[in-house]
């Protein structure tokens, strides 16, 4: 079992997130996912990207692995919460659990399978060890908070 904080990051869909029958065209919910990991570790309190690679070299947290789960069609004018949190901690990977809800109700959900990675000298990217203070920043102890996408 984990001991992972969860947190939920809000979607309003769109007309343009949609297909010509008015469904959420599916790749749009891998890419509310890939939002609601970066809002995952923003709300634990760990800097941006931005700041990490500048202060630390790391770049980021690249998909290794994505599974998809899709129950229920969503459409534009629908409002969906997205939570998300740490499966999984490995040495070098982690696997984040994210639930697509509408109304509380689940129409999605999907496992991703990341690592951190840093640039070597010639740029190219290199995954590392589960950063310890990352980690803690992202366990239950923390008070979670939310964020809205538009």
């Amino acid at each position: 079992m984990s001991d992972s904080r969860t947190t939920t990051h809000t979607v309003a869909v769109n007309f343009g997130d949609c297909d010509p029958a008015g469904i959420v065209f599916f790749p749009n919910f891998s890419r509310w996912m890939d939002a609601a990991s970066l809002s995952f570790f923003m709300q634990c309190g760990v800097p941006p990207w931005r700041e990490l690679e500048r202060t630390r070299g790391i770049v980021g947290t690249p998909l290794l692995e994505i599974h998809t789960r899709f129950l229920q069609s969503v459409t534009y004018g629908e409002t969906i919460t997205i939570e998300t949190c740490v499966d999984e901690w490995r040495g070098k990977v982690f696997v984040q659990h994210h639930r697509v809800l509408r109304d509380g109700e689940l129409v999605c959900e999907g496992r991703e399978t990341r690592i951190f990675v840093t640039r070597d000298a010639s740029g190219t990217l290199k995954s590392i060890a589960v950063p310890d203070d990352i980690r803690a920043l992202c366990r239950t102890n923390s008070r979670p908070r939310t964020e809205t996408s538009p």
